[in-house]
């Protein structure tokens, strides 16, 4: 059994409208532009496709996509927008698509999803078993934000806003996380919601990507390509297959 969160019916119905801040062309053109460059002529998969945010997108661009998502009521969501779109319900580091790609991809954090090492491990192989040769694979993940603390805290702000907070709270014992999302409701109350996952260093997903004969090829901090430094606070990582 996948250790991942799993969204229900009403999490998926309101998670384009939640998320509606990384649907904007600033945050979604650079990386479909990033993603159909990588793919070339070639196939897409996407790890933890969700509702498409990215994928339909990229399908509009002229890659075939494909997906693997955990959740049934997620892909519901994809396919009111997209019926065609064909994606496999199943865990990522698990689930298996006919075929091989150009491209694997795993965007907004998701690899945290998999809140176990092993799980992580697994998926980094999933994604290699995926590509042919010389095809590549991308993560894009947060760094943790744990040069914020002082002596003692466990909790940083992510976001604070007046219709939404966000904390992270961090074990670093064990890498686990919760994000707790406070969301103003039109009523005024607030709905609570907490989100868990694994945090992981770069170090460590170059070791998963080693492991499953993938080599590192591009680190930067966004997918516009600004250099990644000791002060980023997030990366898109490219790994590759060996060429046939």
């Amino acid at each position: 059994m996948t250790s991942s969160d799993v969204w229900g019916p009403d999490a998926a119905a309101r998670y384009d409208e939640s998320s509606a801040s990384m649907f904007t062309p600033e945050v979604l053109d650079p990386t479909v532009d990033l993603l159909a460059g990588l793919a070339g002529d070639g196939r897409a998969l996407e790890l933890a496709i969700g509702t498409g945010r990215v994928g339909i997108p990229l399908a509009e661009r002229g890659v075939p996509v494909y997906g693997i998502e955990l959740s049934e009521p997620m892909v519901a969501q994809l396919h009111r927008r997209r019926p065609e779109l064909p994606v496999v319900v199943g865990d990522m580091a698990q689930a298996r698509v006919e075929g091989t790609f150009s491209l694997v991809y795993l965007v907004y954090n998701t690899i945290g999803n998999l809140r176990t090492q092993e799980e992580q491990v697994a998926c980094f192989a999933n994604a290699a078993q995926h590509l042919e040769p010389g095809g590549r694979f991308v993560v894009e993940v947060g760094m943790p934000a744990l040069r914020r603390f002082p002596p003692g805290q466990r909790a940083v702000p992510f976001h604070v806003g007046e219709q939404h907070v966000g904390l992270d709270l961090y074990d670093t014992a064990t890498q686990q996380a919760e994000s707790h999302h406070y969301s103003r409701q039109p009523d005024g109350s607030y709905r609570h919601e907490v989100l868990h996952y694994r945090y992981v260093w770069p170090a460590e997903l170059d070791l998963m990507a080693r492991l499953a004969g993938m080599t590192l090829e591009r680190r930067t901090a966004d997918w516009q390509g600004t250099p990644f430094t000791g002060d980023s606070e997030s990366h898109v990582s490219i790994w590759r297959t060996p060429p046939g």
